[in-house]
């Protein structure tokens, strides 16, 4: 697995605004944000980029804001999370089996990362993907980035809530709504529908059942 340095500058415009958050929030990681968890673990979920306050804040992903809310009780009712809550470094919180990544890992301007950016994180992401027996991408933009960085074609790999993908070698990928603010505040995702998301994905890793609907070329 390879990781960005962290003077990354692989993107000038994240390293700008990288450079503006250190002046404003100089307490800030404001840096690329590494992946958390085990490097073994069978289930990598895939988010979209850190957000001001969440994980360019704390350096790690979805820690801090709204999304990380859901994402980490929904980790811990499922078992990968030894908590229900990420509170901060130090926090003890430790993930079993699980890893969560970013497809990009600076902070984009409001949270928009532009396609040149996403795929020059696309290296970083690809070396994420060989261990895992289930990725989980939140969102269509993950989940593009992962048909992209598993070298396989768009259109045999359709987007959509709950549509599972099988990938060859016993390897799925599962797509979720993000959990971003305005999709649940909207409703177009519940957390009863993110839960059942995550209770298929552990049913998953510990190879219980068939895929119920699979997308396969």
């Amino acid at each position: 697995m390879i990781s960005p340095p962290a003077g990354c500058a692989r993107c000038p415009r994240l390293v700008a605004l990288r450079l503006r958050v250190r002046d404003e929030f100089p307490a800030y990681h404001a840096a690329p944000v590494r992946s958390f968890g085990p490097a073994t673990a069978r289930l990598l979920v895939v988010g979209l980029a850190p957000a001001l306050h969440g994980a360019n804040a704390s350096g790690r992903p979805f820690m801090g804001d709204q999304s990380g809310a859901l994402i980490y009780r929904a980790l811990y009712d499922y078992g990968f999370a030894s908590r229900p809550e990420a509170a901060g470094a130090g926090d003890g919180l430790e993930l079993d089996d699980c890893r969560i990544t970013n497809v990009v890992k600076c902070l984009p301007p409001q949270n928009k990362p532009v396609a040149a950016e996403v795929n020059a994180c696309n290296p970083f992401l690809a070396s994420e993907l060989v261990a895992p027996r289930v990725l989980l991408a939140l969102g269509g933009v993950a989940h593009k980035a992962v048909v992209r960085a598993l070298g396989a074609r768009q259109r045999d790999f359709v987007f959509g809530h709950g549509v599972e993908h099988a990938l060859g070698g016993g390897q799925m990928l599962i797509d979720s709504y993000h959990c971003s603010r305005y999709n649940v505040n909207t409703k177009r995702l519940t957390e009863a529908m993110f839960s059942k998301v995550f209770a298929r994905a552990r049913d998953c890793v510990d190879g219980r059942g068939l895929p119920a609907r699979v997308a396969a070329p």
